[in-house]
């Protein structure tokens, strides 16, 4: 018997070229979108999951009153949590990265993921320990561990335990090597422990390291989380008022509230409030996002197939009739189209597997990732999506040719129920629905990105460029480190004035990537106001083209530009509600500057946030140009090539030991909103396939249509029905099926996008435009493809269909 179903599938795939290419090429784009969500969906939810502590593990958050959660942490609050039954160990770390080279008899190896922790990291990420050994692996200051990547870099096929490396100026010695069996919140290169280093420097403040705990009974932790907040909230706040002189409700009211959240490592990459681990996190909204629409075109995918189905089981019933004649009963005949659709499917699910794998780097890189197809991470579910597929898009077209009734097929009457044609029609409507869903929003998010790229950000980077300084270890230390600095700077920004096509140069502790949103506290007349606090040199404003509205710029005529000068921006002049600012006095670092000027509102942040307030002094004040690491450069657009190799020349000499790296500032700003980019690229390409999709629908139940009523476009055009009469009455059906599929759009697309444009700060606002260029776009692909097959219709030899009348 399956040799007899194998016989009739191949007859069907020989005569129908056409309907067997759509019903597989079809359903294997959607299979292929579903996959493609598959790896990415994996990929993020195995963050982790090989960690067995991931439930036991917290991260302790702080927010205080309405700035940005932090992921640092006051030292202070050690005693209290040794002292807490509840908490099995805690762990100190740098919240991120180091870079640094590692020298090895004399090779350099520059590792870009470097963590300063704690001896018992290893207790809270237990990587697989490959040589060595995890207790003394970073028993102290002079020894370091090194990932299984970092180790065959540096050492090759040489034994690295109890080498010595030289990093950060210093000698340390190898203890163990370690892989990370898979992704990690946390996964360094190298992990070294310094952190004696802050216990010696007494850093009493609020936010200074990020702070791990390990508990033993998950359900007790808002308990440790409350003992928390009492620390800050009073112990803290009364220690820093008694200092200050104010009493503890003054200094609380100052200060603001203190808010302590314990986040579980097991949901920090995907639900996590802030970017609190050095891999930061995941985008859940575009996940969701791309798991929605991938789902969507494979319900798509199988409506298709359904419509491709029925609209085909016309040319079967006799096949059909006969086989019931010759004693199959309707179970035989559901199995027997049921067979073929699992044959469809397979070959589907190949060519889907065939398409991911081939254009799987394409969607690395629009993902920045390193996913492989690997079937084992995936098999469950990709069987999973066979038995739907069979189970939705086999059983019903397997029913409703199974119900032919053999007697009327046999004597050539193959009309079926209107119940049947409605529920085709009902498919095809809901087809439209989908492709206008996907036309007009993706029209809606084109246009939010547009408006991001062509927004007025307060400043202008396109000719502008940062280019990464690193100075000696050796020069960051001594009394004069801060001087020594500033004046090793100056002479690069003489060297680089002198290279033809650098028109300014300048520096500060400014970063256009989004990655800074920090806030200190700035007090006008005692009260407390949280403001980002930015270092400049002069000549940024003028290079950035960023506008002074009231008063003046810094001046390099003016000693006190250096000393106790300082510039706010136009939100900080409303959060303070100062009407007169010029001259008055601000409390920054517990030093009186005087507000000298006001400048125009730019954003430095991702366009979801609003421009926050911002005061700006002199980078030599507080010993800032300490931290010195970036220098900004205007070129002139003519010859940008040589006036950067220029630059990289100079730099050989200037930074002798790390590589030449450089960044357009436009460019830089503009990867703050990458992800809604890649979100507006993903939109367009699903369209396409959406579209697609959907016309194939069209095609094949429109030249069923059209099949079904060729007696009767014989019968007009022997009574001289007009071929323009017959295309208006073949193609009115479709107008109507057209025009109900956009409507039953409308509300969905409205509904789900102004719930994404609520994202950003600055936003579009959404006019019936998109809705109208969706709608004629929908009409014109309907009559193109009705319209088509009409035609060709109105012109085959009417004698055909009128002989035996």
């Amino acid at each position: 018997m399956i040799l007899n179903y194998i016989s009739i599938f191949i007859y069907q795939l020989k005569h129908n070229k056409l309907f067997s290419f759509l019903n597989i090429l079809g359903l294997s784009i959607g299979i292929a979108g579903v996959i493609f969500a598959l790896l990415y969906w994996n990929d993020e939810q195995s963050y982790n999951a090989w960690n067995p502590e991931k439930d036991n593990v917290y991260q302790v958050l702080v927010q205080l009153s309405d700035m940005p959660a932090l992921s640092d942490c006051a030292l202070f609050l050690k005693p209290a949590l040794d002292q807490d039954p509840n908490v099995k160990s805690i762990l100190y770390a740098d919240s991120w990265y180091q870079k640094d080279k590692i020298i090895y008899k004399g090779k350099k190896e520059f590792v870009d993921k470097i963590i300063n922790v704690e001896q018992n990291f290893f207790s809270f990420f237990p990587f697989k320990i490959i040589q060595g050994d995890a207790i003394s692996a970073i028993k102290d200051d002079s020894s370091i561990a090194i990932s299984d990547l970092t180790a065959k870099r540096i050492f090759g096929n040489e034994n690295p335990i109890g080498k010595q490396i030289k990093c950060f100026d210093q000698l340390f010695s190898v203890r163990a090597v370690y892989h990370i069996p898979g992704n990690s919140s946390i996964a360094p290169n190298a992990i070294i422990n310094k952190m004696k280093q802050y216990a010696i420097s007494g850093l009493t403040g609020p936010f200074v390291l990020k702070l791990l705990l390990k508990v033993k009974d998950p359900s007790k932790v808002d308990l440790t989380r409350q003992k928390l907040e009492r620390i800050y909230n009073h112990d803290f706040i009364a220690r820093i008022a008694k200092e200050a002189g104010f009493t503890e409700e003054v200094m609380t009211k100052k200060v603001g509230h203190f808010t302590v959240i314990l986040e579980p490592l097991s949901k920090a990459r995907l639900h996590s409030i802030t970017d609190g681990y050095p891999e930061t996190r995941g985008n859940y909204q575009f996940l969701m996002i791309m798991m929605g629409l991938s789902l969507l075109i494979l319900i798509l995918s199988i409506v298709n197939y359904i419509n491709l189905a029925t609209a085909n089981a016309v040319k079967r019933a006799k096949e059909v009739g006969v086989r019931k004649i010759s004693g199959a009963s309707k179970g035989d005949i559901v199995s027997q189209f049921l067979f073929e659709t699992v044959l469809t499917t397979s070959f589907s699910i190949l060519l889907a597997l065939v398409i991911v794998e081939l254009t799987l780097p394409y969607y690395n890189n629009f993902l920045n990732k390193n996913i492989e197809l690997l079937a084992s991470q995936f098999y469950i579910q990709l069987i999973l999506i066979f038995i739907i597929a069979i189970l939705t898009a086999g059983l019903f077209p397997a029913i409703y040719i199974s119900n032919f009734e053999t007697f009327k097929v046999l004597k050539g009457n193959f009309e079926r129920s209107k119940n049947g044609i409605w529920l085709r029609n009902g498919m095809l409507i809901f087809q439209f629905a989908i492709a206008a869903f996907f036309i007009i929003g993706s029209n809606i998010v084109y246009q939010q990105i547009k408006f991001l790229q062509h927004k007025d950000l307060g400043f202008k980077g396109d000719q502008v460029i940062s280019v990464s300084l690193n100075f000696p270890s050796v020069d960051y230390q001594g009394e004069h480190a801060a001087q020594n600095i500033y004046n090793k700077y100056n002479v690069i920004k003489q060297q680089l004035s002198k290279i033809k096509g650098v028109e300014q140069i300048s520096t500060g502790l400014i970063a256009f990537d989004g990655s800074d949103n920090s806030l200190a506290g700035v007090l006008y007349h005692d009260e407390l106001f949280k403001q980002r606090v930015i270092p400049l040199d002069f000549g940024m404003f003028e290079m950035l083209n960023i506008k002074i509205i009231k008063g003046r710029n810094f001046d390099r005529k003016m000693s006190s530009d250096t000393i106790n000068s300082v510039i706010i921006n136009e939100s900080a002049l409303k959060l303070m509600n100062i009407k007169d600012p010029l001259g008055k006095e601000l409390l920054i670092r517990e030093q009186k500057l005087k507000i000298i000027g006001i400048v125009h509102d730019f954003n430095l942040l991702s366009p979801e946030l609003k421009v926050p307030p911002m005061a700006f002094y002199n980078i030599r004040m507080f010993g800032m140009t300490h931290n010195i690491s970036k220098v900004y450069a205007k070129l002139k657009p003519e010859d940008l090539e040589n006036t950067i190799a220029n630059i990289e020349k100079l730099w050989s000499k200037v930074d002798t030991e790390y590589p030449f790296q450089y960044d357009f500032v436009d460019k830089e700003y503009a990867r703050t909103y990458e992800a809604y980019t890649k979100q507006k690229n993903l939109f367009s390409l699903l369209n396409i396939v959406v579209i697609l999709i959907a016309l194939f629908g069209l095609f094949a139940l429109a030249s069923y249509s059209i099949q079904r009523r060729m007696k009767e476009i014989a019968i007009r055009r022997t009574l001289g029905a007009d071929t323009n009469v017959l295309l208006r009455e073949l193609s009115k059906q479709y107008i109507w099926y057209c025009i109900i599929g956009f409507l039953m759009a409308v509300f969905p697309v409205c509904y789900l996008l102004n719930k994404w444009l609520e994202n950003f700060a600055y936003r579009i606002e959404v006019s019936v435009i998109p809705f109208i260029f969706g709608f004629l776009v929908l009409l014109m692909l309907t009559l193109i493809i009705v319209l088509s097959r009409a035609y060709l219709a109105t012109k085959t030899d009417i004698l055909k269909y009128l002989k035996y009348e």
